[in-house]
């Protein structure tokens, strides 16, 4: 017996080319983080012309810069501060490090709700909030935000002559001479000490420490950023540095452990100078070690505060050496 044979299988129709799957939604910035959902490319080309020949389409379909390209950084970041912030003029040397605004602008409102806790809810604002940047660098960014947010008064510190006449002529150029004030760290082998005078006070104070060992770990690190922007291609030439950066901005001997510890350190000696110290800490690794330093050191009270910016996990550590009623006596004195 024979069988009939069997049709010939129809051939499977080729799968349809895939599509970019969509980016995972962001993780939510501070609520009251301008930089919130997509940003409007017209109204900043608007504003900034020269923004307009670095706008490319992404493969989502969505207006974007090519963030490997750090002509097209340093523009994205003068026009969001010119619509978002006022700030009608602003450039920074070449090299030189170009943060990632929203990340920065979070830092700031986080510090702004722990200053309101110690006010009944209620965010101080104003000159009489005084703030000390430490490593303010070329970009000047903290004290821009920070004023045009609550008014605070600013001092930015830095040990680089070149990133101080740049954050100076911001200053200038935008008439913030009596909001914003910079000065020298004039020895290399300190943070805190020989910067501040004797009768200064300080409501907060801010730092974005090196986070690196090495430039060699500084390059490793630039590289695995353009891998997840996408951007590991062999052939095409790209920075060396992702977002620029000098080696006192990116890297330092002992790393991001040794720089806060030292911070933390120098921070015991001028307890009763400044409220709250903080600290961005880029590597959860790092924050058994910064803890134990800070309890070593006597602080009263500390903070880990996380913080999200797309993909990107970031966090700062917050300290004082005042306790409840001290605290309380700080707030009425200069708050009310």
């Amino acid at each position: 017996m024979t069988s009939s044979p069997k049709p010939p299988r129809k051939k499977p129709k080729p799968a349809p080319a895939a599509k970019p799957a969509e980016p995972k939604a962001k993780a939510s910035l501070h609520p009251r983080n301008r930089h919130q959902g997509h940003y409007d490319f017209p109204r900043l080309i608007k504003g900034c012309p020269e923004l307009g020949k670095f706008v490319i389409i992404n493969p989502y379909g969505k207006e974007s810069i090519d963030f490997a390209n750090p002509a097209a950084v340093r523009v994205f970041n003068r026009a969001l501060l010119k619509a978002f912030y006022g700030i009608a003029h602003w450039d920074i040397p070449g090299d030189y490090l170009c943060p990632p605004i929203p990340g920065r602008a979070d830092y700031v409102h986080f510090l702004a709700d722990l200053l309101a806790e110690r006010n009944a809810g209620v965010i101080p604002r104003g000159a009489p909030v005084k703030a000390l940047d430490i490593g303010t660098g070329a970009n000047c960014i903290y004290p821009l935000i920070g004023h045009s947010d609550y008014g605070w008064y600013f001092v930015g510190s830095d040990i680089d002559t070149t990133a101080l006449a740049s954050a100076t002529t911001i200053v200038k150029a935008n008439n913030l001479g009596k909001a914003i004030s910079l000065r020298q760290q004039h020895n290399r082998k300190h943070i805190l000490v020989d910067l501040l005078q004797a009768d200064e006070r300080f409501d907060i104070s801010l730092c974005n420490p090196p986070f690196h060992a090495s430039a060699e770990e500084a390059l490793r690190g630039s590289q695995r950023k353009w891998r997840a922007l996408g951007k590991a291609d062999p052939k095409r030439k790209l920075p060396v540095l992702n977002f620029g950066g000098q080696a006192a901005e990116l890297w330092c001997e002992g790393g991001e452990a040794r720089f806060v510890t030292q911070l933390i350190t120098e921070s015991a000696r001028v307890p009763k100078q400044v409220l709250w110290f903080s600290t961005l800490v880029s590597k959860a690794s790092n924050l058994p070690l910064i803890q134990a330093t800070l309890k070593k050191v006597g602080a009263l009270e500390s903070h880990v505060v996380e913080m999200s910016q797309g993909q990107k996990q970031s966090r700062f550590v917050a300290w004082t050496f005042h306790d409840k009623a001290q605290q309380e006596a700080w707030r009425a004195e200069r708050w009310t």
